[in-house]
């Protein structure tokens, strides 16, 4: 009989992983590397194994010994079925390349987009969101990223540039019956920018 996995393994680390599990890992190094528990070349020899990695035990390795934040545990980020009173956070990713969500989308509570030498934009301008608050992660990597913001939403700018530009507002007039954008996430070599639009009348 297959033995099951621990408690403290939440997926077998035989599993193949997938695109969404190598994005929340590289969103992790990201992280540890703008609190310092990575330098610059330690973070770019770790994420050149996660787009290498073919399986979960892979990746697990790359961040067992890192400090997660207890807003977004490591752990949590890999199981495959999240709560039902959440879906699973989206993932945007341009890796030499180009990613863009535009027109009538739908923005989870969660979004995580990666910019790797590449180009992610997202437009919420005529956006449906999923809930009250919403978060978007971006670490833009020798890349950039642009959020376009519909008129009078709150926008709390939260990312770090380290060598590179994290400057993403809403406008100044903030509706209260808006949602409220909190934009996190890291800068290094690139830039996060995000400014308001009006909407389109449809």
């Amino acid at each position: 009989m297959e033995n099951l996995p621990s408690p403290r393994d939440p997926q077998p680390s035989h599993l193949r992983a997938s695109d969404s599990n190598r994005e929340q890992i590289a969103a992790v190094l990201g992280e540890a590397m703008s609190t310092g528990q990575l330098s610059h070349e330690e973070y770019s020899e770790r994420l050149d194994k996660v787009y290498l990695a073919k399986t979960m035990g892979e990746l697990q390795l790359l961040t067992h010994d890192l400090q997660a934040d207890q807003r977004h545990p490591v752990a949590p980020s890999l199981v495959s079925n999240p709560p039902a009173t959440e879906s699973a956070p989206e993932n945007v990713i341009a890796v030499f390349g180009g990613s863009e969500r535009k027109g009538r989308w739908r923005v989870r509570r969660r979004t995580t987009g990666l910019a790797l030498f590449g180009g992610v934009r997202l437009d919420l301008t005529d956006a449906e969101f999923e809930a009250r608050e919403i978060e978007i992660r971006i670490n833009a990597i020798f890349g950039g990223a642009e959020i376009i913001v519909p008129e009078g939403m709150e926008v709390r700018s939260e990312g770090i540039g380290i060598f590179g530009g994290f400057d993403v507002h809403g406008s100044a007039d903030v509706d209260p019956s808006a949602p409220v954008l909190v934009v996190k996430g890291l800068a290094l070599f690139g830039g996060v920018s995000g400014k308001p639009r009006h909407r389109r009348k449809r």
